[in-house]
């Protein structure tokens, strides 16, 4: 599911980030990074067309969980990645052990659009999400904000704390 971005170039992959990786927030460093190197662009806000729950789990990590129905409809950001930066992406993502999978997801732009357009999501793996998910029920949120971005805990620090 491959998208160019431009009439010319490489293709690029659509990746709907809702949490860490969004403008301001605690990984955009590594977002930033990749549009500086030519590896992503940012095209703008968009939610996800179908409800998903999105819930705040341990070391205040957001995760989206792949259960379209539930919860809301989430808000969130849209990039054009390179491969090279897929990779890179899927790293911090920790994919290669199933912490998250990268999944097709639907989204709108926020200005009133109704059509989707495919994009990728990284959504929590199965095995992090059915621990998380018992018991969240009706804690589902729309957005990250700032506000849960202060619990987050970045990744070299985390075997340092207890859960």
């Amino acid at each position: 599911m491959e998208n160019a971005t431009e009439n010319e170039g490489p293709k690029r992959r659509l990746i709907f980030t809702y949490g860490t990786l969004k403008r301001g927030f605690p990984n955009h460093n590594l977002t930033k990074d990749l549009i500086d190197n030519n590896d992503a662009v940012f095209l703008g806000n968009y939610s996800t067309q179908f409800s998903f729950p999105l819930i705040i789990g341990p070391y205040g990590v957001p995760y989206l969980i792949n259960l379209p129905g539930s919860g809301r409809r989430v808000r969130g950001e849209v990039y054009a990645v390179s491969d090279r930066g897929l990779i890179r992406l899927d790293e911090l993502e920790d994919t290669a052990v199933g912490h998250y999978d990268r999944l097709p997801v639907l989204v709108v732009g926020n200005d009133g659009d109704t059509v989707g357009i495919a994009a990728e999501c990284y959504f929590a793996g199965r095995g992090v999400w059915e621990g998380l998910w018992s018991g969240k029920d009706g804690e589902e949120l729309a957005e990250y904000t700032a506000r849960e971005a202060l619990k987050y805990v970045w990744k070299d620090q985390r075997s340092k704390r207890l859960p």
